[in-house]
């Protein structure tokens, strides 16, 4: 079953310095026994830290064996700290250097798939400049991967990408195989925020499920809906509970299981 579990779901234990990269992979393998990592990369580096860390290729290579001594295969790499829009010329250029360093970190990990945000953090609305300059890294970042075998996009998560036809307008324009978005089920705004997961479906390369936005007991329609759109990616819970971490992921997990049961036995018939 293609199932992962985000790094970010442990957020809270990483500030209260419970939790660390290797901690988080011996989680994952041994106490939910999954086969697959959702990096995040706020549990090893942070932006300032970021050109030192990622320039050492030591560093990640160590990440690199600590994942191939767990026998785990990372299906995500969610990059903060990368996204392409500020309204700083500036800092643009800085986030466009640190995407490009990630993107290296990401093919030595062997990621299968890789977010990087669309920025613009601070409206809904996207102007003409912001679409071009928008456009135009995906399909740099796209080709830098290709060979790889690695898709690439944004995740619907701040800003002009919670809006769903920004995002598919965005994927109509970068038009490369291997671009697509992480589809995190429910979280879109504006006027079509409803039919955000159909709208969507088609570009989905990962699936984040959590129980602020999906009733996880009762997720069959969006992975109907994703499935029925030709999705055959991995399934992942991205959740930080408040408190009982383990516990509270152990159940999300089981729900997801659960439905994913549900839903493959309907469509067997």
């Amino acid at each position: 079953m293609n199932i992962s579990l985000a790094g970010f779901s442990f957020y809270n234990l990483l500030k209260e310095n419970k939790m660390d990269i290797i901690h988080y992979l011996e989680t994952v393998k041994y106490r939910y026994h999954l086969n697959t990592v959702d990096l995040w990369n706020g549990f090893f580096t942070t932006q300032e830290e970021a050109f030192r860390i990622l320039s050492d290729e030591t560093y990640i290579k160590n990440i690199k064996d600590a994942i191939e001594e767990r026998d785990l295969t990372v299906v995500n790499f969610a990059i903060d700290g990368a996204h392409i829009w500020d309204p700083d010329p500036a800092i643009r250029e800085k986030l466009h250097e640190n995407a490009l360093r990630h993107l290296e970190a990401a093919k030595l990990l062997g990621a299968k798939t890789v977010r990087i945000d669309t920025g613009g953090y601070e409206s809904l609305q996207i102007n003409e400049e912001q679409f071009d300059l928008i456009v135009k890294r995906y399909q740099e970042y796209c080709e830098v991967v290709e060979e790889y075998d690695i898709y690439i996009g944004p995740e619907n998560h701040m800003g002009p990408s919670l809006v769903p036809k920004t995002m598919l307008d965005i994927a109509k324009a970068v038009d490369r195989p291997n671009y697509g978005i992480l589809l995190h089920a429910n979280r879109w705004e504006g006027e079509d925020q409803s039919h955000g997961n159909s709208m969507l479906a088609s570009y989905a390369y990962h699936v984040h499920f959590d129980p602020k936005r999906t009733d996880l007991n009762h997720m069959k329609n969006e992975i109907k809906t994703l499935m029925d759109a030709g999705y055959r990616g991995y399934w992942a819970i991205e959740y930080n509970p408040a408190e009982n971490h383990y516990l509270e992921i152990e159940w999300a997990l089981a729900s997801l299981k659960k439905s994913l049961i549900e839903v493959y036995t309907i469509e067997k018939g």
